[in-house]
């Protein structure tokens, strides 16, 4: 079985960051690339450590999205369907 590429699999403390705590994160290192504070390594860093940021944004953003598709409404009711349908 082949290996998950290790580029798409973020760090471990981004992969249990919310998607609340990881979008602020994104944000701050947005702000301080586009301010041009620090060394350009340090920019490399953070630039890389902002793409898994983002990417595990939209990857919850996805988790929700499939949950919100999953409601479903019936008569007198409203609840949700398992992943199998």
């Amino acid at each position: 079985m082949p290996m998950p590429d290790p580029v798409t699999l973020p760090p471990a403390d981004i992969a249990s960051m919310s998607f609340e705590d990881a979008l602020s994160e994104l944000e701050k290192i947005v702000r301080q690339i586009e301010d041009g504070r620090g060394k350009l390594d340090e920019a490399i860093t953070a630039y890389e450590r902002g793409v898994a940021l983002k990417r595990h944004c939209e990857s919850k953003l996805k988790e929700a999205q499939v949950k919100i598709e999953q409601i479903t409404v019936g008569e007198n009711t409203i609840g949700t369907t398992g992943f199998g349908g």
